[in-house]
């Protein structure tokens, strides 16, 4: 029989989804992440010097509740301060971690980074390693620094070149192309070594501005402007080749690592941009404060999606959540978009009463189900999801979120589909009906499986493959057991069919369809079925 992938069906056969009374049934795949903050310990782990038994058992606890709300990513902090929560020679221990910055963990086998990768693939979620490039520091105590931090460990004159002090922090310095190098050494270490899905950047590129600071950067510009008249433009070309650099060096070794950006939710204002700008009053704005030309970095494909930080309240004057969630979803330029939510302003938001509604959230989501250039949800951060303020982590486990979710996929980022799967044995007992598959075709080219999913049916008939009722469980991440006991089984009639996805969440092409009966005796594949899945 003739197999079909499931993108291009959707867009033949399941057009109709767009209509506004199926809306409310949640897409079949959606990016559902949340943000785990790691810095002054905000997420995890609950405090510094916490015993390796008891970090792991918070981690596992995290993942677990996310898990039971069918979120599919978390995006961790491993680099807060110029630190690290994984092993390195170059880069220091996290004091957030330890206790005390270079000071490694009581377990000398224990790598943070390995355990919370594994932990979130064990449960078929994907990990993205969230980096802060260009903090150096959390405060001005140098002398507390790790020796083998570059702010301790260079000689004054390279310091000077590498670092510059602004309010309470200390940075790296942009324009350097030694810091540069550096950067992108720490995230080809981490790819290289680490079995992470992404590398993730937030919005920290220059520091935020602040009353009475200024960046000493003029005499810099001056002596090497490359071209450049204006000292901001000079500013932003620095963030870019840092962006740039990254990106090829992702691409180089581990094509199918994405690299994302969350930045600040307001690109431009409309004022200082009438052609490009968004319809808001924001005091501050990536383009003009930050030095992030983040429509640049869409446009060359350097980044895989972006993750707009759109953390005000539907109908809020300076900066509209409606308007800005539009403004961002017809700027993508082909790249994925993710929404970014202020989970941490639901009832604590006193300038703006939005937010003491129980139904923000559920209305911002509509929101972008809706638009069909927004492919998902990021929150910050993973504790007020915790806490439940107005009832949001029930809302979005019996409501939002009350079905599973693929991610969705980056055909981009895929040379070929996976490797076709084949149900090749169907067994049952009374209370279950256990599968088992292989794949096809590898030899023709396709790479192997990542993991699968397994939908099923009720009734001697394919159906709807974009409805999640039918989506049964996806394999956890890097399985080599090809094999699912559908327990939730009763009495009648389905039919089952297996779907392989790579790492970048391509899918293949379906298996053939195995139609069963089950009864209180067990069941059995009564035939197989030919002709159109449709």
């Amino acid at each position: 029989m003739p197999y079909y992938r499931l993108s291009i069906l959707a867009f033949i056969l399941f057009g109709f989804l767009g209509m506004p009374g199926l809306r409310a049934q949640p897409p079949i795949a959606e990016m559902r992440g949340a943000w785990v903050a790691t810095v002054a310990n905000i997420d995890w782990p609950s405090k510094p010097g916490l015993p390796v038994d008891r970090q792991k058992a918070e981690f596992d606890s995290l993942l677990d509740v996310l898990r039971a709300m069918n979120m599919n990513a978390v995006f961790v902090q491993v680099r807060p301060t110029g630190d690290a929560f994984y092993k390195s020679s170059t880069v220091p221990w996290s004091k957030f971690l330890t206790g005390e910055q270079g000071l490694p963990p009581a377990d000398s086998t224990y790598d943070p980074l390995q355990y919370m990768v594994k932990a979130a693939h064990d449960r078929q979620m994907e990990f993205h390693a969230w980096l802060n490039p260009y903090r150096a520091t959390w405060d001005l105590d140098t002398a507390n620094l790790s020796l083998i931090h570059p702010l301790r460990a260079y000689p004054p004159a390279l310091r000077q070149q590498w670092f510059f002090r602004y309010g309470k922090r200390w940075y790296f310095n942009p324009a350097n192309p030694y810091v540069r190098q550096y950067l992108v050494s720490v995230v080809q270490d981490i790819i290289l070594r680490y079995d992470v899905d992404g590398i993730h950047f937030d919005d920290y590129f220059y520091p935020y501005k602040e009353q009475g600071e200024s960046l000493s950067d003029y005499n810099e510009f001056a002596a090497n402007p490359r071209g450049f008249t204006n000292i901001e433009d000079w500013r932003r070309d620095n963030v870019s080749k840092l962006i740039e650099n990254v990106s090829t060096t992702i691409k180089k070794y581990k094509p199918y690592v994405r690299f994302g950006i969350g930045p600040f939710g307001v690109w431009r204002n409309a004022d200082r941009d009438p052609v490009n700008g968004s319809d808001t009053r924001s005091g501050i704005t990536c383009y003009d404060d930050l030095y992030a030309d983040v429509l640049l970095w869409l446009k060359n494909g350097w980044i895989d999606y972006v993750a707009p930080q759109i953390y005000w309240s539907i109908g809020f004057p300076p900066a509209d959540y409606e308007k800005l969630v539009e403004w961002w979803s017809k700027h993508t330029y082909g790249r994925q978009l993710y929404i970014g939510h202020a989970a941490y302003k639901i009832a604590n938001s006193p300038n703006d009463a939005n937010w003491n509604q129980p139904g923000q959230i559920g209305r911002q989501i509509a929101l972008n189900r809706a638009n069909p250039n927004i492919n998902g949800s990021i929150y910050f951060s993973v504790k007020p999801l915790m806490r439940n303020p107005l009832g949001i982590r029930d809302s979005l486990t019996n409501t939002l979120y009350a079905s599973h979710a693929l991610m969705p996929g980056i055909p981009a980022l895929a040379k070929v589909p996976p490797a076709t799967p084949q149900i090749c044995r169907v067994k049952g007992t009374p209370s279950t009906v256990k599968l088992a598959w292989h794949v096809c075709d590898i030899l023709s080219g396709d790479e192997m499986p990542y993991y699968f999913a397994i939908f099923r049916f009720d009734g001697e008939a394919v159906g709807n493959f974009r409805d999640p009722y039918n989506l049964l469980i996806t394999t956890p991440y890097g399985s080599d057991k090809w094999i699912f006991e559908d327990q939730t089984a009763v009495e009648g009639y389905y039919t089952y069919v297996v779907v392989a996805y790579n790492r970048v969440n391509v899918e293949s092409y379906t298996s053939e369809p195995i139609y069963v009966k089950k009864t209180k005796k067990g069941a059995k594949k009564k035939k197989k079925l030919f002709g159109y899945l449709f």
